[in-house]
């Protein structure tokens, strides 16, 4: 099985048209719409060649958009379908849910969306009510076989920096309860939290850490530090690694070698880290699939 995350930047439907992978409308002249069908079409031919059994996306604003877009623009492309789609409602007031494909049945599948505090005994931070949801978007469950997935979109590391800390360590502290309330010996269940968990990694603690080792395996970690990074930040030139792929230790132990494949032929020219293949199409910022690579690994026999 091929498990794969990405965040598409704002995968949107209106008016019979996917929105591009932009944060915003950009200038008043339209000028920021000129590469919306490029940029769509860029994701598409990243997610075909990645070919990934199951793939987990990032701000996906509603199930029409998914569907628009495998139907319209994946499925001429890849010789893959994904008949099991998913994206339900979640927290975000722009519409940035979270979505799975899958070429493979899903069952369980569940969002944690109104999940607060209080349902989960977890002390929120300072200045957080205990009745709000935890979740800045959710945490979408589901099965693929005898995996469990754990698809998560944190909050980012901005405007406020302490306080978005504290937001996602909460975030990773509801994980966690959800995994431990789903397995009576997490570590020996085959789980893997995966998404885009927003977290800098270069403070003195990660915001994450509750799901780090030694309760999971970082299995970005097995990769060298420099060709760990995911995202690229074309306003400030910053490089990170949001994307995550955090495995049980039962996982991690079964499958020793199984090393994530970071895809960024779909980033545009200016992330010049990449050296690498790189589609036809990109320009220097856009067209472009995503700020974002798409991140896959194999679990063979799974």
């Amino acid at each position: 099985m091929r498990v794969a995350t990405f965040n598409m930047q704002n995968l949107r439907l209106r008016a019979g048209r996917l929105d591009g992978a932009r944060d915003a409308d950009g200038a008043p002249d339209g000028s920021a719409l000129r590469h919306d069908d490029a940029d769509r079409r860029l994701g598409a031919r990243l997610i075909a060649e990645a070919a990934p059994d199951v793939i987990a996306l990032q701000e996906v604003f509603d199930r029409a958009a998914l569907d628009f877009f495998h139907d319209r623009l994946l499925a001429p492309l890849s010789e893959l379908r994904y008949p099991h789609r998913v994206c339900l409602p979640g927290n975000d007031g722009r519409g940035q849910d979270i979505a799975l494909m899958s070429c493979r049945p899903l069952a369980e599948v569940k969002g944690h969306a109104a999940l607060t505090p209080r349902d989960l005994n977890l002390e929120a931070p300072r200045g957080m009510n205990p009745s709000h949801p935890v979740f800045r978007r959710d945490c979408l469950t589901a099965r693929a076989g005898a995996l469990t997935l754990f698809v998560c979109h944190f909050k980012a590391p901005w405007p406020r920096a302490r306080k978005a800390w504290a937001v996602r360590r909460l975030e990773a502290r509801a994980v966690r309860r959800l995994v431990e309330r789903r397995f009576d010996d997490p570590a020996s269940a085959l789980w893997l939290v995966l998404g885009d968990l927003n977290d800098p990694m270069d403070g003195p603690e990660p915001a994450i850490a509750p799901l780090l080792p030694p309760f999971s395996v970082d299995l970005l970690a097995r990769l060298p530090p420099d060709e760990r990074w995911s995202w690229h930040d074309s306003d400030t030139g910053t490089y990170g690694r949001p994307d995550a792929l955090l495995a049980s230790p039962a996982l991690a132990g079964r499958f020793p070698a199984a090393r994530p494949r970071l895809h960024r032929a779909g980033l545009g020219h200016e992330a010049q880290r990449h050296h690498g293949h790189r589609f036809a199409a990109t320009g220097w910022h856009r067209p472009h699939a995503s700020d974002h690579a798409l991140v896959a690994v194999d679990f063979p026999g799974l």
